[in-house]
């Protein structure tokens, strides 16, 4: 499926500049009027202070073509649309409280929704202040046999993270918690292999019933999680009116049967060749930083068949113009090979193969220039939370020739490689630690939300004029 946002101007503030791990929030899909809905947030800050932009896109089939967007409200962030049987739209999201003698959370809020005028109408009002286990988050409302049933996030993002379950016969409540509550956490059970299971979503297939959810694999128990949130899906079934795990308890399982008759089957092996080409598109796998790249600006295909070409631009620092495309980890053991041309004429110039977390953590094996030697080098360049040091020795390349680069990652280790030539490859400095790259280490470290996972990025920098270019050709990522 095509991705639903993938358009500048589906996000009118734009993302440069924005903060890590800010940017789209916990998108809400909903289907009404014989349209799909779709709403999310831009969040903007994080301090004292969190600018959250909420909007709302539309499409008539689930592959699009989506709207342009509306901006709804910016009073806190994970919103949702709720579609009444009677023919009425609720705005639903957790609100946002910026003054320092309160915690940050003001409990959960619903406003009537316009669909037609695309706005908000009416009085705002507070509906639901959670539960025992904190901050509510995700609101999210279901229609069922009379009742209103109102699932939230709670206990934050981390390993008290849950999801929670209410019922009401009037929207604006009172609501009665759940007898089995809540209804999904790992919080109680460390050895379960997904952990910070929580914000989840009903789902209806046939007479079957499931929860999507977010969760994480860390590769300890309760370690670092180098792969960032994952979605996983539990099968529930109702008793005397209430949602429960089918298999009796709050806790996930890690393998769940497929509804019946369904003929999917879930994909174990995300393993990737990717051959570039002036005539096919480059596959959505590849991700960018915070804005699209621009075919025959940022980078071409057309330049020189057979190669990605990626024109330099900022440092891997930078909160902005970036050229960098990524894969995203997923899987905790894995090696990715690239064959890299590059010829920089300055140490303003770089180009080469990283693993990537966002802009204050990375670990970079890069080709670059060196005027006191007047050679091509290549050498390890490790950020650690704003904290530079190298990795390895410089490396004086003996000629022009293209260089393969290489990296094996194996749980909280990652060694990179080098050749030229038909050479067989050679370690390039020691084994890094590869669990860095996580949210736990940056949160443990930073006392700040992180939530993005590792990426491995193709990149290249001119910190000079912005005009040098790298190529790049047979980008590999396998699973081990």
């Amino acid at each position: 499926m095509a991705a639903p946002i993938k358009r500048s101007s589906q996000v009118p503030s734009e993302l440069l500049g924005n903060y890590n791990s800010g940017s789209l929030w916990a998108p809400h899909l909903s289907y009404s009027d014989s349209k799909f809905w779709l709403v999310y947030t831009d969040v903007k800050s994080s301090t004292a202070f969190k600018d959250t932009l909420n909007y709302v896109i539309t499409a008539p089939k689930i592959d699009g073509p989506w709207s342009k967007p509306v901006f709804v409200t910016a009073s806190g962030f994970d919103p949702s649309l709720f579609h009444d049987e009677n023919g009425k739209h609720y705005f639903l999201n957790m609100l946002f409280d910026w003054r320092l003698e309160n915690a940050g959370f003001a409990g959960t809020v619903i406003q009537e929704f316009d669909a037609k005028e695309m706005r908000l109408t009416g009085e705002r009002k507070h509906f639901y202040k959670g539960t025992a286990l904190g901050v509510c988050e995700g609101p999210q409302i279901l229609q069922k046999d009379g009742y209103y049933y109102l699932l939230c996030a709670a206990g934050g993002t981390g390993y008290m993270h849950a999801a929670t379950v209410a019922r009401s016969k009037s929207l604006y409540g009172e609501w009665q918690t759940s007898p089995y509550h809540p209804l999904l956490t790992s919080s109680d059970d460390p050895q379960n292999p997904l952990q910070k299971s929580g914000h989840a979503c009903f789902l209806q297939m046939g007479d079957e019933w499931y929860i999507t959810h977010i969760c994480a694999r860390p590769l300890t128990q309760r370690g670092c999680c180098t792969l960032g949130r994952e979605t996983a899906l539990q099968k529930i079934e109702w008793i005397d009116g209430w949602p429960r795990l089918v298999n009796g308890t709050s806790h996930p399982d890690l393998y769940v049967d497929a509804p019946s008759g369904s003929t999917a089957v879930q994909k174990v092996d995300n393993s990737e060749s990717i051959c570039f080409s002036k005539d096919k598109p480059l596959p959505p796998s590849l991700k960018t930083l915070r804005a699209p790249l621009i075919a025959e600006q940022d980078y071409s295909l057309t330049a020189r068949d057979g190669w990605l070409r990626l024109y330099g631009r900022q440092s891997l620092s930078s909160h902005h113009k970036q050229s960098l495309f990524a894969l995203r980890w997923q899987s905790h053991s894995f090696t990715s090979e690239v064959l890299l041309d590059f010829a920089p004429k300055s140490f303003q110039q770089t180009a080469g193969l990283a693993l990537y977390y966002d802009t204050c953590n990375w670990i970079y094996a890069y080709v670059t220039y060196n005027e006191i030697k007047k050679c091509r080098t290549l050498r390890i360049l490790i950020c650690d939370l704003k904290n530079f040091a190298y990795g390895s020795d410089e490396i004086v390349l003996s000629n022009n020739a293209p260089l393969r680069l290489s990296v094996k990652v194996d749980g909280a280790s990652a060694q990179f490689y080098y050749a030229q030539n038909v050479q067989s490859l050679t370690p390039l400095g020691e084994a890094q630690p590869a669990d860095h790259l996580s949210d736990d280490y940056i949160e443990t470290r930073r006392s700040r939300c992180a939530f993005t996972g590792a990426m491995i990025a193709l990149c290249a920098q001119d910190m000079d004029t912005h005009n040098s270019h790298a190529d790049f050709r047979n980008f590999k990522y396998e699973e081990t």
